[in-house]
């Protein structure tokens, strides 16, 4: 599985990602929650799903439970939905009603409250080549700043998570 991330500027950082799976089995374990929940989110967690609604200004709201009883919600608000090509989402941070809370991670940081990722698919000799990219979105120059800097924290978070997808494909195939 072939992995980089760079910081573009201090407002992008990119993943790529190859997958021994098709690009319509991709974008499914993507879009599709009875797949999502197998997969989505930070390894050693479960999710619930409290709303999807897969369609431009369309809502993914859910909460990520962890072992010792705490849980984190998130929302994410579709942007762009291209099948099998492209997806596109608004992501924050969020409270059970879908409301924006700043990033439980980073308490004492000025993170951006929204940012935007971007998947492409693409396929490649029977395989899917994942380009995903997470920019800040709405942030001002120091919050940008602040995702940057924490980039490869990111990186490491990500690939932990494009880990569960590669396994659950795996299983599936």
């Amino acid at each position: 599985m072939a992995e980089s991330v760079k910081t573009i500027s201090a407002a992008e950082c990119i993943l790529s990602r190859t997958f021994d799976a098709s690009r319509e089995d991709v974008w499914d374990a993507f879009t599709q929650p009875e797949h999502l929940k197998h997969w989505f989110g930070i390894p050693g967690s479960s999710m619930e799903i409290a709303h999807y609604d897969l369609k431009p200004d369309g809502i993914f709201h859910y909460c990520m439970k962890f072992p010792d009883g705490r849980t984190m919600w998130a929302r994410n608000i579709f942007r762009e939905v291209a099948p099998p090509q492209r997806l596109a989402w608004l992501n924050a941070f969020s409270d059970a009603q879908g409301g924006v809370t700043p990033n439980p991670w980073l308490p004492n940081m000025d993170y951006p409250l929204e940012t935007l990722h971007t998947a492409e698919f693409a396929e490649q000799d029977g395989k899917t080549v994942l380009t995903f990219t997470v920019a800040p979105h709405n942030a001002t120059e120091a919050q940008a700043k602040v995702f940057a800097s924490v980039s490869g924290g990111m990186k490491m978070g990500l690939g932990g998570v494009f880990d569960l997808l590669a396994k659950y494909l795996a299983q599936r195939s």
